[in-house]
């Protein structure tokens, strides 16, 4: 989980982890979208990673990690397209690993930090290559 320093909807060099900020994890059966398995407040280290420790296979269910908390005041803004993803959490789908990782989430920095321009810039984007938030 990270701070979106320049509210550019992506991670970049001076995005920040957010220690302290609060994730669940919601799994639904397919079927009929009842929850099987929760996880409620989940809370990420010093560098924003955080970790599930999750019983059972949920082949038949769509399982999603939610943002929930941000403990910063400066950077607890919540964006739709960055609140949430999918996870899938069987051994039936050919990953050796039963760990599982996602896109990272983020929150939004209220005030863009000053120096966000050349950061962009220094990825070879302007700001018309992407909508800031």
């Amino acid at each position: 989980i990270y701070c979106d320093t320049c509210r550019a909807g992506f991670e970049t060099k001076i995005s920040e982890p957010i220690k302290g900020a609060k994730v669940g994890l919601e799994c639904r059966n397919k079927e009929g979208g009842n929850i099987t398995y929760t996880a409620e407040d989940v809370v990420t280290d010093e560098d924003g990673m955080y970790s599930v420790l999750i019983n059972g296979d949920h082949e038949d269910d769509v399982c999603e990690v939610l943002l929930k908390d941000s403990p910063r005041s400066d950077c607890n803004e919540v964006v739709p397209t960055r609140n949430q993803g999918r996870v899938a959490i069987t051994d039936n789908n050919g990953i050796d690993s039963p760990i599982r990782f996602m896109n990272s989430l983020a929150f939004l920095k209220k005030e863009r930090l000053s120096n966000c321009s050349e950061v962009i810039a220094n990825l070879g984007l302007t700001p018309d290559d992407f909508m800031v938030l």
